[in-house]
């Protein structure tokens, strides 16, 4: 196996750390289309690896999710909505 590669024997005995919410930034892109996404990364989880990168520092493994935003669609790139199969009563 080459030097530096993560196995998953490295990520299973990593340490799993607790982590707080400081500050999630929505980054915002104007598409060719002209309609506009918005995107946030969150985290699910942090994992620091008995690994550290060539400067020293500790390796951390993050579980996320990419949460996207459709905004601004012309109208002319919109569907027809679909009729809801569901009917409460």
């Amino acid at each position: 196996m080459a030097e530096g590669q993560i196995t998953p024997q490295d990520v299973a005995e990593g340490t799993e750390l607790d982590f707080k919410e400081e500050q999630e930034f929505w980054n915002t892109y104007k598409l060719g289309d002209g309609s506009t996404l918005k995107v946030k990364l969150v985290l699910n989880g942090v994992r620091r690896l008995k690994k550290h990168d060539p400067d020293g520092q500790p390796i951390y493994i993050i579980r996320s999710q990419n949460v996207v935003r459709v905004l601004d669609v012309p109208k002319e790139l919109r569907a027809k909505p679909k009729e809801q199969t569901f009917k409460p009563t």
